[in-house]
């Protein structure tokens, strides 16, 4: 293999594909980076496989061919490189790479020990075009209230699924519940994409990106952004019917300023460090406000009141940290904040007609 390259783009690549290389694996081949050439175009490709990531970049060919390289030292020593043209040739399985006044030699594997990079088959696969701020919102909105316990692999991930012809993303990790409706879809689409993926996604999407494709088969799904792809595998099992938990009707509702909210919560919160974050809301429709009460045994305690507009009185004890989480990625200037008595589900979602988006948190018990 011979080819020369621009810095800006191999180092860019390499950056992005490399975080999927693993380093806690017992196959050494998984801690390398597949360099192949594909026509004019170079392949830089990893998986630890749960996850395979792929870039092409464009190049100058000389003569093709494919070698694996450890992932960690071939990037940063890359991105180290002054901007401009690299040759890349391979000589006896060993890398030579060339860049001005810079040389050096990083000893290879073959690409034979390599895993095949998973594929989908495009034509019998559901195919989705999503445009990128609505994939960015939609996953950054969900991916807040999935779980970290491995027991419950389900509730691990984003559980995207058609219904009444359209598609949702939910998650829950038992504590707190999201859902976003995203797109109209004729298709059936059941299928949960873990939040790692989720994540490495949205690391891989670049300023110039307007659509991201994605692909679901029976096991996995793949998600294309320009010249990069991301293949993952699906999360197998049954996610909860969570629509049950969604409240019908609420006892007191409270329509308030979302900054104001966010400010009031944040004050709270730092009162209930040592309480595990439990801080009691209490909705006054004769006073038409919200106050927010949280103590700190050792520290103090602490009050704060915003105004608001109240239906119905009640109190609710709540995590801070799950209502400052929830109101971060609310969309709008004013929420809805909804819940009957103490121990039923509270929901919060923007008062914005159209809104796409709620957001459910189970009390404490205070």
């Amino acid at each position: 293999m011979e080819l020369t390259v621009t810095q800006e783009n191999l180092a860019r690549a390499l950056s992005v594909v490399g975080r999927v290389a693993s380093n806690k694996t017992q196959l050494p081949i998984l801690n390398n980076i597949l360099l192949r050439t594909d026509g004019n175009r170079l392949l830089i490709a990893a998986t630890n496989l749960e996850i395979a990531s792929a870039q092409y970049i464009g190049a100058k060919i000389a003569k093709p061919g494919a070698l694996t390289i450890p992932a960690r030292l071939v990037s940063e020593f890359i991105s180290s490189l002054p901007k401009g043209s690299v040759e890349l040739k391979v000589v006896n399985d060993n890398l030579h790479i060339k860049s001005g006044s810079y040389s050096s030699v990083i000893n290879g594997v073959i690409a034979d020990d390599f895993p095949e990079l998973p594929t989908i088959n495009e034509d019998s696969s559901i195919q989705y075009s999503i445009k990128t701020e609505d994939f960015k919102q939609a996953v950054s909105q969900t991916i807040i209230t999935t779980s970290s316990d491995s027991t419950r692999p389900v509730l691990t991930g984003v559980y995207w699924h058609s219904h009444d012809g359209e598609l949702y993303l939910a998650a829950t990790d038992g504590y707190r519940l999201s859902e976003r409706r995203l797109v109209q879809t004729t298709s059936e689409v059941s299928a949960i994409i873990p939040t790692q993926t989720l994540q490495e996604v949205l690391r891989t999407i670049v300023d110039d990106a307007t659509e991201i494709d994605i692909l679901f088969d029976e096991t996995q799904v793949r998600f294309r952004i320009n010249e990069a792809e991301i293949i993952s595998r699906l999360i197998d099992g049954n996610f909860p019917d969570y629509r049950q938990l969604i409240p019908k009707k609420t006892e007191t509702t409270v329509i308030i300023d979302k900054a104001d909210f966010i400010r009031v919560t944040k004050i709270a919160g730092l009162f209930a460090r040592e309480s595990g974050g439990s801080i009691t809301l209490t909705a006054s429709d004769e006073k038409k406000s919200l106050s927010l009460h949280s103590i700190a045994s050792q520290l103090g305690e602490n009050t704060s009141e915003t105004a608001a507009n109240v239906t119905g009185e009640g109190q609710v004890t709540l995590n801070s940290r799950y209502v400052s989480e929830a109101l971060s990625v609310l969309e709008g200037d004013e929420v809805d904040f909804s819940f009957s008595g103490k121990l039923a589900p509270c929901v919060l979602r923007s008062t914005d007609v159209n809104t796409d988006y709620l957001h459910i948190i189970m009390p404490l018990k205070s």
